[in-house]
């Protein structure tokens, strides 16, 4: 045995050469080298790792672990205006409360297994969230929009029987790359243009690039880009003539005030769940959830698992459970048409907590003190020379693009002058959208105050002078 496999952590479990010594003799190996057999000799390092000594007390690690983490840049210590898909809205003290209780919270994914409270929980988060979406049938979250977006399009596929889809072009690169990767290779992803002026799809593009084997197209409203795109029945329209699907991503905070795709044609909705109630986390705090009608083609292509309600034996009462539970990978993986892993249950409980609190009315006031919020921020910064804001025409919903190519600084130099204001600026887009060229994201919601803005603009107009 090595010398430092003779250490023993004592935060760390098993780590008592003794211990060590059985668990190896259990599982038949002589020493844990053997585990790393099946590696490659060239593909091992063999050297001597250049890290410092353990840190044998549990008090001495917790205190350097803290002091590399105050080196940190917050959301708390500084005011933020980034967005792009994970946003800061304020989170009532009851979603933490409640998603923290023993019954809810586990070590993985907030899973259900025999806790049947977790099911009416979620149940009645999926039962809010299809009000709010105006459809039926929403799915236990799954682990973000990515992955939402790309079952969505999977789902479409499999519906049609065609293999080619259609994407807005103004879509979050990122989620972009999530769909290539998830989709490949039996789909065809094709790009369509917007107009350079609104933002807006740009429909002769829409129609020249459907084929026979188009299965659906894919947009999202409010579209990364921030702008409403006002041309969802067209869009709908255009697709169903062509035997395809509307699907629309769609940030849930903004249905309060903008009318849910389900008006306007959206045959399979998604988006992610991360502005109900859910702390911005990096790597995490993300939910992806996915609605349609309550008809049994859209039903039977779901993989992800549907919590219902049903009488039991004792009348008045009634249990939650899995609806149609076979079609789902957990019940026949070998079977299955699409396999589901990780999900984000505990997410869609404190989403529900939020939903409940916030109510329709809540949802309605919170709409429109964003829109205010955001509008005011872009009049404000449009007013600095040489710096254009909004730069598409349409109207916008907590994001807005501002234009920084008539100023002698590029986006990078900006937001890092910025930061000695204790303000972390937009987006840069310049490398997502380099036709748009020096051009940065903003994000404006409730959290922000005239006194943030004000400082952002006086800020940016001391950097640009």
């Amino acid at each position: 045995m090595k010398k430092d496999e003779s250490i023993i952590y004592p935060y760390i479990p098993n780590s008592v050469p003794q211990i060590k010594e059985e668990m190896l003799k259990n599982i038949g190996v002589d020493s844990i080298e053997e585990l790393y057999d099946s590696i490659p000799e060239d593909l091992r390092f063999n050297g001597k790792m250049n890290i410092p000594k353990p840190l044998l007390s549990e008090i001495e690690l917790a205190r350097h672990v803290k002091e590399i983490l105050s080196k940190n840049k917050t959301c708390s210590e500084n005011i933020n205006f980034l967005g792009g898909g994970c946003w800061q809205h304020y989170i009532p003290s009851i979603c933490d409360e409640i998603g923290r209780r023993g019954e809810f919270l586990t070590a993985y994914s907030g899973d259900t297994y025999e806790e049947h409270g977790k099911y009416q929980a979620l149940f009645e988060y999926a039962s809010m969230m299809a009000e709010l979406l105006d459809m039926d049938i929403v799915n236990v979250p799954t682990y973000d929009w990515g992955q939402a977006a790309s079952t969505a399009i999977r789902m479409a596929s499999r519906i049609t029987g065609k293999s080619e889809i259609l994407i807005s072009r103004t879509i979050s690169p990122d989620r972009l790359k999530i769909i290539r990767n998830y989709c490949k290779p039996d789909l065809k992803i094709i790009l369509v243009d917007y107009d350079n002026k609104t933002g807006q799809m740009n429909l002769d593009d829409l129609k020249a690039k459907i084929t026979s084997e188009t299965a659906a197209i894919y947009l999202e409203n409010p579209s990364y880009l921030g702008f409403i795109e006002e041309q969802g029945e067209k869009i709908s329209k255009i697709i169903h003539e062509s035997s395809g699907l509307c699907l629309v991503g769609v940030d849930p905070i903004s249905l309060g005030v903008i009318k849910p795709p389900s008006h306007y044609g959206a045959d399979i909705v998604c988006g992610d769940i991360q502005p109900l109630g859910i702390h911005m986390n990096y790597g995490g705090g993300h939910g992806g959830f996915i609605s349609t009608f309550e008809e049994e083609k859209y039903m039977q292509e779901y993989p992800n698992r549907l919590y219902g309600i049903a009488p039991t034996s004792v009348e008045g009462e009634f249990g939650f459970g899995d609806v149609a539970f076979e079609r789902t990978s957990l019940a026949s993986r070998e079977k299955a048409k699409e396999y589901v892993g990780t999900a984000a249950g505990l997410w869609g409980i404190i989403a529900g907590v939020y939903l409940a609190v916030m109510g329709p009315r809540g949802m309605e006031e919170l709409g429109k003190l964003i829109i205010q919020n955001s509008m005011y921020a872009a009049k404000q910064i449009s007013k600095i020379n040489n710096v254009f804001a909004p730069v598409f025409s349409s109207t916008h919903f907590k994001e807005f693009i501002v234009d920084f190519n008539h100023t002698n600084k590029k986006v990078k130099e900006i937001n890092k002058e910025l930061l000695n204001y204790g303000i972390f600026g937009g987006k840069d887009l310049s490398d997502e959208f380099p036709e748009l060229g020096q051009c940065a994201l903003y994000c404006v919601t409730e959290v922000h105050t005239k006194n943030h803005i004000d400082k952002l603009v006086n800020a940016l107009t001391n950097i640009l002078k």
